[in-house]
């Protein structure tokens, strides 16, 4: 088993790791996972250390931050999506609050550009009237070293080279009301974490998420807020200063006069 490459540091030191799906989620700060243009009419709220929630200015789009620190996954990010403000939700995400931060600001830069490119154009990006295939999400896992699973009920899944993440994806409808998209850090019986992306998500959000979690790109955290359970899997990119050698104590200096006796 390989040695723990934080045994022996401070728990308040930052250290860069990877992978990025046993990282820990990084501070909960609404602006960081949300790179939105709030200072572009981009309603923003957020109550002291509690739930926040931002929306854009044409109100088609929401999302929000529910901190539930007692709770598995404590707590959740939402994005929803609705063709008309008010409106029915067309499509949703969600992700637990103990996912990468990272995953979330990609995630939503991506939204935050399909957002501009529909105010531009006379194209609907947000609501699949020009989505790239489902391939483009997980294409870039096989180049990862991810394995691949394929089953006859409608469903394939993707899995970490160090059996640690996965994404399955609904390439069949079932009927049902399962996302079409879900993935999670760790073991799926007792994730660190998961993402779930309904029916209707734009492929290229899809896309994004994958690109951040395989991102060799390292993370910065706090080794105190780093998952215990994983630490031997971590790789540590961050070069730690070694201490310096011990040395004698410098002894006292010559006398005054002292000289070489001839």
């Amino acid at each position: 088993m390989p040695p723990d490459p934080l045994k022996n540091l401070d728990p308040a030191q930052r250290v860069k790791i990877l992978p990025r799906h046993l990282a820990g989620p990084g501070p909960a700060d609404p602006r960081t996972a949300w790179p939105f243009l709030f200072d572009e009419g981009w309603p923003f709220h957020r109550a002291e250390q509690g739930p926040a929630a931002a929306a854009s200015p044409c109100l088609r789009l929401w999302t929000t931050f529910v901190p539930e620190p007692d709770k598995l996954g404590q707590g959740t990010w939402t994005t929803s999506a609705s063709r008309v403000p008010s409106d029915r939700v067309a499509w949703r995400i969600t992700f637990d609050a103990t996912t990468p931060v990272e995953l979330l600001h990609d995630v939503h830069a991506e939204l935050l550009d399909l957002y501009l490119e529909d105010l531009h154009s006379d194209r609907n990006y947000l609501f699949g009237d020009t989505t790239p295939a489902a391939y483009e999400a997980y294409a870039p896992l096989f180049a990862q070293g991810w394995g691949h699973n394929v089953r006859t009920d409608g469903t394939q899944t993707f899995t970490c080279w160090d059996g640690l993440a996965g994404i399955r994806h609904r390439y069949a409808s079932t009927g049902s009301d399962v996302p079409e998209w879900m993935a999670w850090g760790g073991y799926l019986s007792e994730p660190l974490w998961q993402a779930r992306f309904s029916t209707g998500t734009p492929t290229a959000l899809v896309a994004a998420f994958t690109a951040s979690l395989i991102s060799t790109e390292p993370v910065d955290r706090a080794v105190t807020d780093i998952p215990s359970q994983f630490r031997r899997q971590l790789y540590l990119t961050t070069p730690v200063p070694k201490p310096a050698p011990s040395r004698p104590p410098a002894g006292p200096p010559p006398s005054p006069g002292a000289g070489r006796i001839r």
